[in-house]
C-alpha cells in the first residue's frame, strides 16, 4: 500500500524551454531567476517537476513542434507556433537604448526603420505589428540568439539601436565589463507598452494543471514574494 501511494504522489514530469542567459530572469544552467522561479513554483503547484533546457529560442520553438519538451517560456500567441497559451504569467519591459553619443531622437516604434537595429530572437513576432513591419522593411535589422552579444554590439558602437528589456540589458553589463565600455552615457526610449508572455504548452491538461498553479501562487503571496527578491537587485 505504501508503496502505491509513493507511485501515486509522485509528480509528472514536465520539459520546459526558458532560453538562454537572461539575468535576472534566467541564469542559464541554474535553478534560479525570476522568470524560472515563477513557472518553477507554478508547476510545483501543479503537480509538475519540472525540468529545464537552455537555449535560443528559435530552437525552443522547433523543440516544441517536434515534441522534444513539453512547454516553452517567454512566447504568446504572436510566437507563430501552435500551441496552447497559459495565463500572463510575467511581463518584461522593453525599450530601445542607444549611446548617448549618438544623439538620436527615437520617438516611435517607426523611426527604428532610419537605424541598424539589434533584438532578441523573435522580436519581430513578439512586440507587435507595427515593429514586425519596420523588422521586415529595415535590411539592416537582425536578431541575436545570445542577449548578452547585444550589450557588446551596443557599447561597441557596432549596432545604432538595441532592443531589450530594460533589466537584462542592466544586468549584462556586469558581465561584459571587462571586453566595453560600459561606463558611456545611454539613451533610453520607453517606445512599447509592457510585453505579456505566457507559457506555450503542446498539451491543454497540461496548461489548465499550470494555470491553476499559477493562480495558486498569486493568491498564496509566494508571487510577490518571488517578484520583490529579484526586482530588488
Amino acid at each position: 500500500m505504501l508503496a502505491c501511494l509513493s507511485a501515486t504522489a509522485a509528480a509528472e514530469v514536465l520539459h520546459v524551454g526558458f532560453g538562454t542567459h537572461k539575468p535576472p530572469y534566467v541564469f542559464e544552467g541554474e535553478p534560479r531567476g525570476l522568470e524560472y522561479e515563477l513557472v518553477e513554483r507554478a508547476a510545483h503547484n501543479a503537480g509538475f517537476e519540472l525540468t529545464a533546457y537552455y537555449a535560443p529560442m528559435e530552437r525552443l520553438h522547433l523543440m516544441l513542434r517536434r515534441g522534444e519538451i513539453d512547454a516553452i517560456t517567454t512566447t504568446h500567441e504572436r510566437s507563430g507556433v501552435v500551441a496552447f497559451y497559459s495565463d500572463v504569467y510575467i511581463h518584461y519591459h522593453n525599450v530601445a537604448v542607444s549611446l548617448a553619443s549618438r544623439d538620436y531622437h527615437i520617438e516611435r516604434i517607426a523611426d527604428l526603420s532610419n537605424h541598424a537595429v539589434s533584438a532578441f530572437q523573435r522580436a519581430r513576432l513578439l512586440l507587435g505589428p507595427e515593429f514586425e513591419r519596420m523588422a521586415m522593411n529595415n535590411p539592416r535589422y537582425r536578431e541575436e540568439a545570445l542577449q548578452i552579444n547585444r550589450n557588446r554590439l551596443l557599447y561597441s558602437g557596432r549596432t545604432d539601436v538595441v532592443v531589450g528589456d530594460k533589466r537584462i540589458i542592466r544586468y549584462l553589463n556586469r558581465e561584459v565589463n571587462d571586453q566595453v565600455d560600459v561606463s558611456q552615457s545611454l539613451d533610453w526610449f520607453e517606445i512599447f507598452p509592457p510585453t505579456p508572455y505566457r507559457v506555450g504548452f503542446r498539451r491543454q491538461q497540461h496548461r489548465l494543471r499550470f494555470d491553476e498553479g499559477l493562480r495558486m501562487l498569486r493568491e498564496s503571496g509566494d508571487y510577490q514574494r518571488i517578484e520583490r527578491r529579484y526586482l530588488a537587485d
